[in-house]
């Protein structure tokens, strides 16, 4: 379900947010507690949630979480800070785009080892394949402590879902939490498949002309939201199984 959504409330996005933090941790895909994940918060406010800075991914709940404005302030009392970075990141495609809801930014290995490649991503899977058309690229300028990159981060991404930071890591936006988590789980799989196949040392195999654009049609899914949206009642049941104690 979108985040703009009239039946969307703030304990919703917070629940969903705090459960995108732990399958980062799962996954193995947090870098200690120097990447960021933010979600929207419904109303005419243009607030968003993010991660107490500070904090393990796997010490996120949806309680803990900080509020905060356009300008990187707190709207709620918090005894905690927000990553400067993160908020120069996550407010630039917030304020730009009516569906990044959430928006998801990682430091993987195999992310960054594809984005200091000069041809970026391959499509080398079907993984690659669906997400391909959709992945943007932006160069590096430094730690995004710059507030005059948000215009030039904005201008890359366009319209398009995925994004490649240069020598950096690797973003999704999403209409919900569930749907940026997807888009992201495929391209950081693709990412993963591209390096063990090039460190094979194998010649490797590309699919004739208008095959990766036609994968990606058939991935729309991935994008509007319908896919991410049945995949995620599963994923939360993993958590619960796990460790319910995001939702508090």
């Amino acid at each position: 379900m979108a985040y703009d959504a009239p039946e969307v409330s703030e304990a919703m996005v917070r629940q969903d947010l705090a459960a995108v933090y732990r399958l980062v941790a799962l996954e193995g895909w947090d870098d200690l507690i120097f990447t960021h994940i933010s979600a929207r918060v419904p109303g005419p406010e243009h607030h968003f949630l993010i991660n107490p800075f500070g904090l393990r991914f796997d010490e996120i709940t949806a309680s803990n979480l900080v509020k905060i404005d356009i300008e990187g302030n707190p709207v709620e009392p918090t005894p905690h800070t927000v990553n400067p970075a993160g908020f120069t990141i996550h407010s630039a495609l917030h304020m730009a785009r009516d569906d990044a809801q959430c928006v998801i930014h990682l430091h993987t290995d195999d992310g960054v080892a594809v984005a200091a490649q000069a041809e970026g991503l391959l499509p080398l899977s079907q993984h690659a394949m669906m997400v391909c058309g959709e992945v943007a690229y932006h160069d590096y300028e430094g730690i995004a402590f710059d507030l005059d990159e948000r215009d030039r981060l904005v201008a890359d991404m366009g319209e398009k879902h995925l994004m490649i930071l240069r020598n950096h890591g690797t973003l999704a936006v999403g209409v919900s939490c569930a749907a940026a988590w997807l888009a992201m789980y495929f391209l950081e799989r693709a990412c993963t498949m591209q390096i063990r196949a090039q460190s094979s040392g194998a010649r490797l195999v590309t699919p004739r002309q208008g095959v990766p654009e036609k994968v990606t049609s058939q991935s729309e899914s991935l994008f509007t939201g319908s896919a991410g949206a049945f995949t995620w009642p599963a994923l939360l049941r993993k958590l619960d199984d796990i460790d319910p104690s995001y939702r508090s």
